[in-house]
């Protein structure tokens, strides 16, 4: 019996807080706003590889920047007891079985909340954007469609110009590892979500001074 067909197959009502994400998304920032009025959540994630089809978040990381200045009482830091455990990537990452695990609502949950109005930081941001959709697609979202920066793609800009060709750049010239030490930011606490997250809030801080120095001031001039 095609029971779709019998009853129907309505998805379950959105929670109020995907809903509420939902609505932000409403409110679109000036082009004018200057930089140092924009609101940014640096986020990342740490996993069990890079497949978003097939691995999974272990942790999460966050923390906001406002008038370029990182908001320390805002950090997040959650892990996920994963399904399936990769040697190697627990090994990279330093997770063990006695941090205390989250269900992914409340991860999904409080990465929303955080979102709402805010331009999304990350280094390689598509790819933790892709797994923080993943985690919350059984539970009603869809594409997370907050204006994104990419702190890669921000830092070749900044040394190469608007237009260039990406075959001519050496990755691991603009690796996190790369920019911080280039930058004088100190690796500590390097392969934590939480602890990637300061370090891209910090990259960013310097990245954005770099920017206005360049004649880039405004959202509209930082985004376009």
């Amino acid at each position: 019996m095609n029971w779709k067909a019998l009853f129907g197959s309505s998805p379950l009502p959105k929670p109020e807080y995907i809903r509420t994400y939902e609505k932000s998304l409403e409110r679109k920032i000036a082009k004018s706003k200057p930089l140092s009025e924009v609101a940014f959540l640096v986020l990342d994630t740490e996993t069990t590889g890079l497949d978003t089809k097939k691995d999974q978040i272990l942790s999460y990381g966050a923390v906001q920047v406002v008038h370029n200045r990182i908001r320390i009482a805002t950090s997040r830091e959650f892990y996920l007891k994963p399904k399936f455990r990769n040697r190697e990537a627990i090994k990279v990452h330093g997770l063990v079985q006695e941090r205390p695990f989250v269900s992914r609502e409340v991860l999904v949950r409080s990465f929303l909340e955080d979102a709402a109005n805010k331009v999304l930081v990350g280094h390689h941001l598509g790819f933790d954007l892709a797994m923080l959709e993943k985690a919350g697609r059984s539970l009603g979202l869809g594409k997370i469609k907050n204006p994104g920066l990419d702190t890669y793609d921000l830092a070749v800009r900044l040394d190469l110009g608007r237009y260039y060709d990406p075959r001519a750049i050496s990755g691991r010239d603009y690796s996190l590892d790369r920019l911080c030490e280039r930058y004088g930011i100190g690796l500590d606490d390097r392969h934590t979500a939480a602890g990637d997250a300061f370090l891209t809030a910090q990259l960013l801080i310097k990245l954005l001074k770099l920017a206005a120095v360049k004649g880039i001031r405004s959202y509209g001039e930082l985004m376009g």
